[in-house]
């Protein structure tokens, strides 16, 4: 008999082993997709549409609708991924340095490495879904760019750490706005050189690093003479 003033016991009901059991199920299965996605996008192109991802996967579209909801769902889920590992090697890359210049340089040399790997996968990763016929839910621009736009914003703090340090006190207003510009010229240097065909006057990979640093610390064409004053 139950004593007065006590609550019954609860006790673990065998459908919780079976939940949770489940949940690991998905997340497993979840991340096999993601994998399995990659790979089809990197062999058939950033163009491939969930059809064919999911031939190359060996299952069925409806099976990544279920787990993705969407083109720009799976694209989000693969970007959080791929550009999580890419964050975490530019980082790498950066703590190994010893100037500003060299932190840099390091930086988009990771960024360039990472991304020609498979400029397939980068692209898919980088872009917004265009709506499939398989779907009527249209893509969520905001869900497809969200971790794009986490990923970003780490590489313009981690870049505009070393100029702080280089440029010393007093220069706040300058940094406010210089990483965010950087970004902007890296990402848009380095994805037009990703889709330039191979060529005898297409920069190697190096020397595309070395090209996009020295435009961020020395400017275009530092031999230009300064514009001279307006007269009075």
């Amino acid at each position: 008999m139950q004593e007065a003033g006590h609550a019954p016991a609860v006790a673990a009901g065998p459908g919780d082993g079976r939940s949770s059991r489940w949940q690991s199920h998905r997340e497993e299965r979840r991340r096999e997709l993601i994998k399995s996605a990659r790979r089809a996008v990197h062999a058939l192109g950033s163009d491939a549409s969930m059809e064919d991802i999911a031939a190359a996967a060996g299952t069925s579209k409806s099976v990544f609708y279920r787990y993705f909801g969407d083109k720009a769902g799976l694209q989000q889920a693969v970007g959080e991924v791929v550009l999580s590992q890419m964050q975490r090697r530019i980082q790498e890359a950066a703590q190994s340095a010893v100037t500003p210049r060299e932190g840099l340089l390091a930086m988009v040399t990771a960024y360039l490495q990472m991304a020609s790997t498979s400029p397939n996968v980068y692209t898919f990763v980088t872009r917004h879904a265009a709506a499939e016929p398989a779907t009527t839910q249209d893509p969520d621009p905001a869900a497809g760019s969200a971790a794009l736009g986490h990923f970003f914003e780490a590489v313009a703090d981690m870049i505009a750490t070393p100029m702080r340090s280089h440029l010393g006190d007093g220069k706040e207003a300058v940094i406010g706005y210089w990483p965010k510009a950087a970004i902007g010229l890296v990402r848009n240097a380095g994805e037009q050189w990703l889709s330039t065909p191979d060529s005898p006057i297409k920069p190697g990979q190096e020397a595309m690093a070395r090209q996009i640093t020295a435009w961020l610390c020395v400017g275009i064409a530092p031999e230009l003479p300064r514009l001279s004053a307006p007269e009075a």
